[in-house]
């Protein structure tokens, strides 16, 4: 039985996993998988686009809840019973997901956001010095792209600057807990208790001085936000701070990092926008959808039910692959064909769908077309300086290293 979605390993070599994945798909789009020699519980894995989309229509069917994310039986008890499991709004189902979701939700709207279009182009406008200050030769993920969308939405919160290198560590080390090059020195479910230990204790002294000195940032709304006439429980308060400051950075920077590794390998879907700088919006969209940075989601089953056609009962577990999704070719033709100019690029999964749809989808999208609007234009050539390298982890990932060689034309 394949060890596809439940080893980490696999997923430094993305073009091996694709290829089992199509393999998998085109033996049948919802697949059993049991790895319980490895400790994990047996689940259905959804490579479909469409049945993806059947599993997300239906939230009262299918919920997060008790575990979103997939992992080893013993681990997911361990942290549950350590006191520091996350229950951000990807853990909540009905009733409380939707006043959870409330909260934040006009801080997203398009209208809302439209206020950041001048720090996004102050953070551009940075990144493509620190280009030009580097001679021709950087690691884009590392130097540029890990350091913009972090600005960004930590600057939303209202953490003060000196505070950022803490929350990339943090961030890195949880969504990186697998990977030696990111996971703490302490392996293993320990040292992912440890970082969400350090998230509580941030941001519970965050929360005592927003309520005693409340400003106009997201944290402060989060303080003192209130559901039937109560302040948020510590572990949903937290939650909601790590959610933003660690889904909103992460996610985004893999997918600048992968879009600009997937034009150097493909120079001319690059030329294309160099031609026409129209197509970037639509080209953003086709790099999320190559990218992926969220790999999948876990559902459980309320009832006996089915998904393409395939039995499911009542307490299965559902692995939800958008990785696998956002390549099948009944939805996307040519789908391992990276094309800007894609007519459907915008019907990816990559922000989920439904009442679980990222409540940073058109941020990521802004933060993206603004750096690549900027640094398109003034690539005379650009080409790798060494191997890119994939972020070893099974739930949030992409390319943690992107060593390149440019030359940019003068500004």
């Amino acid at each position: 039985m394949t060890d596809l979605f439940t080893n980490h390993l696999r997923y430094a070599d993305l073009e091996s996993w694709h290829r089992e994945a199509d393999e998998l798909r085109a033996a049948g789009p919802v697949q059993l998988v049991d790895r319980s020699e490895d400790g994990f519980r047996p689940f259905w894995a959804v490579l479909g686009w469409e049945e993806v989309m059947q599993v997300e229509r239906q939230p009262a069917l299918f919920t997060n809840e008790p575990a979103s994310v997939i992992g080893r039986t013993a681990d997911i008890e361990a942290t549950m019973a350590s006191g520091a499991q996350i229950r951000s709004l990807v853990q909540m189902d009905p009733p409380d997901h939707p006043k959870y979701r409330r909260l934040t939700a006009d801080w997203f709207k398009p209208s809302s956001l439209a206020r950041l279009e001048d720090r996004l182009e102050e953070l551009t406008a940075e990144a493509m010095r620190k280009m030009e200050a580097a001679g021709g030769e950087i690691d884009f993920s590392k130097d540029v792209a890990v350091r913009y969308p972090l600005a960004v939405i930590l600057a939303i919160l209202g953490l003060p600057e000196a505070d950022y290198d803490r929350m990339l560590v943090l961030t890195q080390e949880l969504f990186g807990a697998t990977d030696d090059d990111l996971g703490r020195d302490t392996k293993g479910i320990e040292g992912l208790i440890e970082t969400i230990m350090d998230y509580f204790r941030y941001f519970g002294e965050l929360t005592a001085d927003r309520r005693a000195n409340p400003t106009g940032d997201l944290a402060s709304l989060i303080a003192n936000a209130k559901i039937d006439d109560a302040y948020l429980p510590d572990m949903e308060l937290i939650s909601y701070y790590v959610i933003i400051a660690a889904a909103g950075h992460d996610t985004t920077a893999s997918a600048m990092t992968g879009g600009l590794d997937a034009l150097i390998d493909h120079p001319a879907e690059l030329s294309r926008l160099q031609t026409d700088p129209t197509l970037i919006p639509n080209a953003v969209d086709e790099m999320i959808r190559w990218v992926t940075p969220v790999r999948h989601f876990m559902r459980t089953a309320q009832a006996d039910t089915e998904i393409g056609g395939v039995p499911i009962k009542a307490g299965d577990w559902v692995y939800l692959s958008y990785l696998a999704a956002n390549r099948d070719p009944r939805m996307f033709t040519d789908p391992h064909r990276f094309d800007v100019t894609r007519a459907n690029a915008d019907k990816h999964l990559a922000f989920g769908f439904g009442i679980h749809f990222c409540l940073g989808a058109q941020l990521a999208r802004m933060e993206l077309r603004s750096l690549f609007r900027a640094l398109i234009p003034r690539l005379r050539t650009i080409e790798h300086a060494g191997p890119p390298a994939s972020m070893r982890t099974l739930f949030v990932g992409g390319c943690k290293s992107l060593p390149i060689r440019y030359e940019l034309t003068p500004a």
